[in-house]
């Protein structure tokens, strides 16, 4: 991250960008998920011209449509490949912002190490590059699910806190709502005495607990309402969830995206039958989801708030 008087500028895939130049922004999604090292061992699963050519029309599609930015937050155990990102950025001209830190499948070479040590690495993919590139992580991810906080998951989190203290760069996280894993990130984020202003609880509208995610507000963290359409809850009870916190005049700490994969290895689905449950993809927000608040009573200003001024103050 760099800083100057006038403006701040963040770490996207074709260099540092200006923060008021994101606009319109989706909060989490992936171009592609798959495994650590799939697509260097075994190329054949990955034809990453074919893959490069389909994204690049389907983002052109997102930038013709008022979607300027996406937040990536594919890191190394979740099959992340900088070089398809950048070359997807350059041809559609989003933004796109990639990651560094540790998902669900945390490498056990991991689970024995200082987080000292692991936030070193994940501090060169910010400073330096990632996999001998000059492409530099502008978010930090972690992931903690239904086993709640492990011991190597709270190794994960310490490191990424020490990241964050270091660099200043923001921390994303894939949280189970449901048994609210996200207030036990908050607890050990605010015990690596870390900025918690700095902090994204993912997949937070997973659950309709209004109460648990005004409480996630109220930690000083930002909500990711980043699962949609989503099943269970469907979109619908979703988007009611949404419209509640924003009459509780808690809008100005929400962001909202996807988790969609434009292309996925670990979908259990055909890609046939994963299209088919969001056939809007990156554009379902746009499309459908806004609609529907706007119809529910949400203004024009909250929703620019949401999606354009929120992602802004957050990476600032």
């Amino acid at each position: 991250m760099q800083e100057t008087e006038k403006s701040k500028f963040i770490n996207s895939v074709l260099g540092p960008i200006d923060i008021n130049t994101l606009g319109f922004t989706l909060s989490h999604e992936h171009v592609l998920t798959a495994s650590a090292g799939l697509g260097i061992s075994y190329p054949k699963l990955i034809d990453k011209n074919d893959l490069i050519s389909r994204a690049t029309k389907e983002f052109i599609k997102l930038k013709s449509s008022g979607i300027d930015s996406i937040i990536d937050v594919t890191t190394m155990d979740l099959g992340r490949d900088v070089e398809i990102l950048r070359e997807v950025s350059i041809n559609s001209h989003v933004n796109i912002i990639c990651a560094t830190g540790t998902w669900r499948d945390i490498p056990r070479s991991f689970w024995y190490l200082e987080p000292s040590q692991i936030a070193a690495l994940y501090i060169d993919e910010i400073n330096k590059g990632i996999d001998q590139t000059q492409i530099k992580a502008g978010i930090i991810k972690v992931a903690n699910d239904s086993e709640g906080i492990t011991k190597e998951g709270e190794i994960i989190l310490k490191s990424a806190s020490i990241t964050c203290k270091e660099t200043g760069v923001p921390i994303s996280t894939h949280s189970y709502a449901r048994d609210k894993v996200g207030l036990d990130q908050i607890r050990i984020f605010n015990s690596e005495n870390i900025d918690i202003n700095k902090v994204y609880i993912g997949h937070s509208n997973d659950s309709t607990d209004v109460d648990y995610l005004e409480d996630i507000i109220q930690s000083g963290a930002w909500l990711g309402l980043d699962r949609l359409p989503g099943r269970n809850p469907d979109w619908k009870k979703r988007a009611d969830v949404t419209f509640q916190l924003i009459n509780r005049g808690l809008e100005d700490k929400i962001m909202l995206g996807h988790d969609w994969n434009y292309k996925s290895l670990i979908s259990n689905l055909s890609e046939q039958e994963r299209q088919s449950t969001n056939p809007e993809g990156f554009l379902f927000i746009k499309n459908k989801f806004i609609p529907l608040l706007q119809s529910m009573g949400v203004s024009e200003k909250s929703i620019r708030k949401i999606m354009i001024h929120n992602p802004r103050n957050f990476f600032s």
